[in-house]
This record gives C-alpha cells, sequence and structure tokens, in this order.
C-alpha cells in the first residue's frame, strides 16, 4: 500500500475510544474500522478534517507514504 494509516495509533495516544471518534465526527462505526485497518481507497477531506480537529493532530500524524507499488485495484488515473 503506498498510504498507510495510522489512525489506530493516535486513537491510542489521544486515549480516545473508536465508538466515541465514530459518534463525534458523524461516521459509522464500521465505516471507522474499515479507515482505520487501511481498507478504503479514498477519505473526504472534511472527514479527515473532523478527525484532525477531535484528535488534536494533523493529516500526517495519520497518514504515512510508504514507497512501493501501488495495489492493482488502485486507480491511479489523475484527474
Amino acid at each position: 500500500m503506498a498510504i498507510e494509516i495510522t489512525l489506530d495509533v493516535m486513537l491510542a495516544r489521544r486515549k480516545v475510544k473508536s465508538k466515541d471518534l465514530a459518534a463525534t465526527i458523524g461516521i459509522t462505526e464500521q465505516n471507522l474500522s474499515l479507515l482505520k485497518q487501511g481498507k478504503v481507497k479514498g477519505m473526504r477531506l472534511s472527514t479527515l478534517d473532523a478527525i484532525c480537529r477531535h484528535l488534536d493532530c494533523t493529516p500526517g500524524d495519520l497518514l504515512h507514504y510508504v514507497p512501493g507499488e501501488m495495489p492493482e485495484d488502485w486507480d491511479d488515473e489523475r484527474p
């Protein structure tokens, strides 16, 4: 995977439960779980903003670039 999501690490650092974050930012616990596992192809910037506001962090605290090939199912086309 080219982008690693470390939301679970930040939740642990901030001592915030997933269900509390999901309720606060207005997404389902299931969608938050998929996000934590890196099983999403994208995320709305408004969702990222809400997470960062609640956890008092930056996008760089949650997203890390990992060099390597993109998974086959990713659409790498640019707009």
